[in-house]
């Protein structure tokens, strides 16, 4: 049922991908959360698998991961980190999810043999997910991905355009993100594809309320005026989005458009004016920092950046900390498997190596834990990182030669990292599994908590002996080498109290050196950075601390305004 009390606002997008629905629904957000109001995100997905958790990182990006376990759309990652809100298995559905849902129902009888159709089966249990969530908040955002005109996207503009005729028009809002690009021969802007974009929404019945157009300059008056004319909305309801030096920006340039103001007064609520100076803290750390240090991020979906989108965005959050701007280097781990370390990593105030699956550019890796261990640079290893570097300590410091996981050698004579295949879940629930599972339900993913260790670098960060982090891995640490690798130097500073699992690992008398099997980049936020990725770069900070190339910065900065 529709909660009435409750406001919707839907974003939808236009003319390409990627241009930002997800930030700009995140701001959106935030701004709404400054004003004092209480919201929830929702992201509907229109591809047909289940969950993103095994599709290809270079077509989908990184996939985030929830406290209760789901693997979900990056978005949610961008709505975590502008907000208060918490998301769950309710805040992300794909079409798979959909029909799953509706195909069970109609196996058990629900529907009391009616014929199933998209109309109105699908497009009423897309309305449910969304009213589902209506429950104690004044304001649901969803996120509708793809782009209008997409087949994929259809029942799910449907679903929002029936939502108007169930709330009322005083209690939802359609906002379009849409592209005004600059062609450079014409010497001007191009409304063009805006047009045909609100042309495309409208024949499907919806008008949008507000459009947020995104450009690399600001919008005249004369050209809101031309938009606003063509598309039938208000000449104030035409807001520019426009390209930004940080992403961190956007909540304010979109409060100087006045898209606040304009969503309120729209959605008839009353409320006090939002307070910005957080981020307005956060956006002078990023542009005008004291020193800046150089991270090489060695993994093997470098190509597409969006695979490690929170991680990034936490070594931002991390140099924000410490009033540093974060160069980071992609190095491709493949290629330092077959050139070797020193030329792509010598520059590096700090090397990190992420999570990720299978053997590809595995001994890339070892070999850039190696050379960090070698050399004294600070190391951070997450998830596939802190298991690398167990491998590369049991292999050069342990003497346990052939080491390995048993994911990437199932013959090794030492496979210090293994498929742990009894263990009980999250939810205390017994699970097996082998090398042959289905890899979509046999990980460890959500919160687990974490015990560390006094005296440890872990420890020093966090200032807490008992911790709860994120995870997605199946692949365990063999507690069996814990005799013989902490004679090697490896300390095991954190332990999950339950399970008695290795969840951190250190290396004695190293400057600093840590891994964790679980994912702190998913509970980062610019204005509360994480303690391990501020530590890390506190650490980089001490090899190689340096005042930022403000030349460098000032080229940037032009190009970000379009000239």
């Amino acid at each position: 049922m529709a909660n009435t009390r409750t406001k919707y606002i839907f974003m939808t997008g236009g003319v390409v991908s990627s241009l930002g629905k997800g930030l700009a629904s995140s701001s959106i957000g935030s701004l709404l959360e400054l004003r004092g109001l209480k919201v929830i995100f929702l992201k509907f997905d229109p591809y047909i698998n289940v969950d993103p958790g095994t599709m290809n990182p270079f077509q989908h990006g990184e996939v985030y991961v929830t406290d209760d376990g789901a693997e979900a759309d990056l978005d949610l990652g961008h709505y975590e980190r502008y907000s208060n809100v918490k998301t769950s298995k309710k805040n992300n559905f794909t079409t798979g999810q959909i029909y799953d849902s509706v195909i069970s129902k109609e196996r058990k009888g629900d529907y009391l043999g009616s014929t199933v159709q998209v109309i109105p089966h699908i497009t009423d249990e897309i309305k449910s997910k969304i009213f589902d969530l209506a429950q104690d908040v004044d304001i649901v955002i969803v996120e509708v991905g793809g782009t209008v005109g997409d087949i994929e996207s259809l029942p799910f503009l449907e679903a929002i355009r029936q939502i108007r005729g169930d709330v009322g028009r005083e209690n939802t809002l359609y906002i379009h993100l849409t592209l005004v690009p600059y062609i450079q021969t014409a010497g001007e802007l191009k409304t063009k594809p805006t047009q045909h974009s609100v042309k495309e929404l409208r024949e499907i019945g919806i008008q949008p309320d507000i459009l947020l157009c995104r450009t690399d300059r600001m919008l005249s008056p004369d050209v809101k005026a031309k938009i606003a004319l063509f598309c039938n909305v208000e000449k104030d309801a035409v807001i520019t989005a426009k390209n930004v030096e940080t992403v961190y920006e956007v909540p304010i340039v979109f409060h100087q458009e006045g898209l606040d103001e304009k969503i309120v007064e729209k959605l008839n609520i009353w409320t006090g004016r939002p307070n910005l100076k957080g981020w307005e803290r956060v956006v002078k750390k990023v542009k005008h920092p004291r020193f800046e240090t150089t991270i090489a991020l060695v993994g093997k979906y470098v190509s597409l950046v969006e695979s490690y989108k929170s991680l990034t965005e936490a070594l931002i959050h991390g140099g924000i900390a410490n009033d540093a701007r974060v160069n980071l280097k992609y190095i491709d781990s493949e290629q330092v498997e077959k050139e070797g370390p020193e030329c792509f990593l010598k520059d590096a105030n700090g090397i990190l190596v992420p999570g990720g699956f299978g053997t590809r550019g595995i001994e890339g890796k070892i070999k850039a834990i190696q050379y960090a261990r070698e050399k004294r640079i600070p190391y951070f290893g997450i998830c596939l990182g802190m298991q690398c570097a167990v491998i590369e300590i049991a292999r050069h410091c342990a003497g346990l030669k052939g080491a390995n996981s048993s994911e990437f050698d199932t013959h090794t004579p030492h496979a210090v990292i293994y498929l742990l295949e009894e263990w009980i879940d999250r939810d205390q629930v017994a699970q097996k599994r082998a090398s042959d599972t289905p890899k979509g339900g046999t990980m460890r993913l959500g919160s687990y908590p974490c015990r560390l260790e006094e005296g440890s670098l872990a420890l020093e960060a966090y200032n807490k002996r008992l911790i709860n982090e994120r995870h997605r891995h199946r692949y365990e640490f063999n507690n069996d080498y814990m005799d013989i690798l902490g004679k090697a130097g490896m300390v095991f500073s954190g332990v999950s109290p339950d399970m008695g699992l290795i969840e951190i690992i250190e290396l004695k008398g190293h400057p600093w050196f840590l891994g964790c099997q679980f994912h702190p980049e998913f509970k980062s936020k610019p204005m509360d950075p994480h303690p391990l990725f501020r530590e890390f770069i506190k650490a980089s900070l001490r090899r190689g601390k340096r005042k930022p190339d403000r030349a460098r910065v000032s080229k940037k900065r032009r190009e970000m305004k379009g000239g």
